[in-house]
């Protein structure tokens, strides 16, 4: 259900911990605490101590995997990645709902998950988190909350009404949860919810601008679940930075409503928007993906370009309310003209439906992980079975046959820590033909992904005009480090050449 990448290439997994018994067992001696109730929504109550993980950490080298306590529910929570690398997670149901837990990465297998009581103002359960420039996190919404507050907590009592999420809020099936959420090159935030779209200054509590509603008026956010990416960004020195948002997929007006008391599946939308939102007069450019989908995930890859994996052609978000699962993933090219930008890929054998995530590692892959549209763990007699199993979808830069192509980072420590705006070298390795005016390098922050967001997720493109030929397949390139905060918030990065839209392994850089 949630998965964030770590900067010591550990993924952190986690669950909703009343599903029943994972597959995997907690080291002895742990149980997660035995709760007396569950709460209105599925009105069960836990009989039994469950002493197997509802959170693991998934080590990428070693293909490993090692069981995590997480103590309380973390349904529907949501997530970031503070400057050092700590992954600070908040919400979720019942008695997890105002928790804050705290996950600081480690190498030797002793670190776990240290829960906060009370760490939030309001309880959270389907909200959103977003890193701000100040190094804090803003926690926007959730059910019943329009609202945002601060970690750490601002001043007391920490808690700031919200009306825009009032204004797109439908009582009958909500549409404005999980709302997108992107951080503006000018310190603002860009929020999406239902099919509304705003800037806001958090500081001030102000709004800043109102977007065009998208055209059509469809919802795009939970239970219609569509999902949005911030588009690369460029020219990060220059005070004319342009930013511009994509949202893609969900579910048409009414599909909750039809799959959950009808038993009829709507088809998923196959529209997505453009939007520059630095604009003086913004507006929504409209174009198709080649396949309609609900519960997708959009993945920004390490070249620029947008991976649209996972979810539904029918239905919506909701427990069994998805059908026909869309199998083959979908390239967007945002550089290309319209018309030209969409690509299917090669299918997979395994549905990702609801309650399914994606990740970049930094290897280039893509970990796609989960499916579980059930109540609880259910593996057979049902139409989509829970899924717990990991897979790593290829992009076809990782084809053996441009492997000649493909650089490789030289002289990494060098670069290992990095400040606004510095000048730096990155020396690098092409066995093939090198096209000097097809190198660019970027970086990529690793993103928290679930319901299909994926928060705090952005690629930042520094350049790559400047490369020179160092000695036989070695050539260098210099560029220079974002130039603020707003365009990229302190912390750790995977930083990546890219040769004719292949990139190599990307390394660990810090921001700060």
């Amino acid at each position: 259900m949630h998965m964030q990448l770590l900067n010591n290439d550990r993924v952190i997994i986690y669950d909703f911990t009343y599903f029943g018994k994972s597959n995997l067992s907690l080291t002895q001696g742990k149980c997660v605490p035995k709760e007396s109730k569950f709460g209105e929504i599925l009105a069960w109550t836990r009989f039994s101590t469950d002493c197997s993980a509802h959170s693991a950490e998934y080590n990428v080298l070693s293909n490993s995997v090692r069981a995590l306590l997480v103590q309380t529910d973390v349904w529907c929570s949501s997530g970031s990645l503070i400057a050092d690398g700590t992954l600070v997670q908040t919400g979720g149901y019942n008695e997890g709902e105002r928790r804050v837990r705290i996950f600081k990465p480690c190498n030797n297998g002793s670190c776990d998950w240290l829960e906060i009581k009370n760490g939030l103002a309001a309880r959270r359960w389907y909200a959103t988190d977003h890193i701000l420039p100040d190094g804090r996190q803003i926690i926007i919404g959730g059910r019943g909350q329009f609202n945002y507050e601060f970690y750490p907590k601002d001043v007391a009592p920490n808690l700031y009404g919200f009306p825009f999420l009032q204004q797109t809020y439908d009582a009958r099936i909500e549409n404005n949860l999980y709302p997108f959420v992107h951080l503006n090159v000018d310190g603002n935030l860009f929020i999406f919810a239902n099919n509304q779209s705003i800037l806001f200054d958090y500081a001030n509590n102000k709004v800043v601008k109102t977007y065009p509603i998208m055209p059509g008026g469809e919802p795009r956010n939970y239970p219609s679940t569509g999902s949005s990416v911030l588009l690369p960004l460029k020219n990060l020195q220059a005070a004319s930075c342009e930013a511009e948002v994509m949202v893609c997929g969900g579910a048409p007006t009414g599909s909750y409503v039809q799959a959950r008391y009808k038993g009829n599946f709507l088809g998923a939308l196959d529209t997505c928007g453009r939007i520059k939102i630095t604009d003086p007069n913004p507006q929504w450019i409209m174009e198709r993906m080649p396949l309609a989908r609900v519960m997708g995930d959009m993945k920004l890859l390490p070249n620029g370009n947008v991976l649209i994996i996972n979810g539904a052609a029918a239905g919506t978000a909701g427990w069994t309310l998805g059908r026909n699962p869309v199998l083959n993933p979908v390239l967007y090219r945002p550089n290309n003209s319209i018309g030209s930008r969409f690509e299917t890929q090669s299918a997979s054998v395994r549905p990702r439906m609801y309650h399914s995530s994606a990740i970049v590692l930094r290897d280039g892959r893509v970990l796609v992980g989960g499916s579980n549209p059930n109540q609880f763990y259910n593996f057979t007699g049902v139409l989509f079975p829970s899924d717990l199993s990991l897979e790593a979808f290829n992009p076809s830069y990782l084809d053996t046959s441009v492997s000649i192509l493909r650089p490789k980072i030289a002289l990494a420590r060098s670069i290992a820590n990095l400040v606004y705006a510095q000048r730096f070298v990155v020396r690098f390795l092409v066995t093939g033909t090198l096209a000097q005016n097809m190198v660019t390098v970027t970086m990529l922050s690793p993103a928290f992904t679930t319901h299909s967001f994926s928060m705090n997720q952005r690629l930042l493109v520094l350049g790559g005009d400047n490369v020179k030929y160092v000695r036989k397949s070695m050539y260098e390139v210099e560029v220079i480090a974002p130039s603020s905060k707003n365009v990229a918030p302190s912390g750790y990065y995977m930083l990546f050449i890219v040769h004719q839209e292949i990139p190599s392994e990307g390394i660990w850089v810090r921001l700060q």
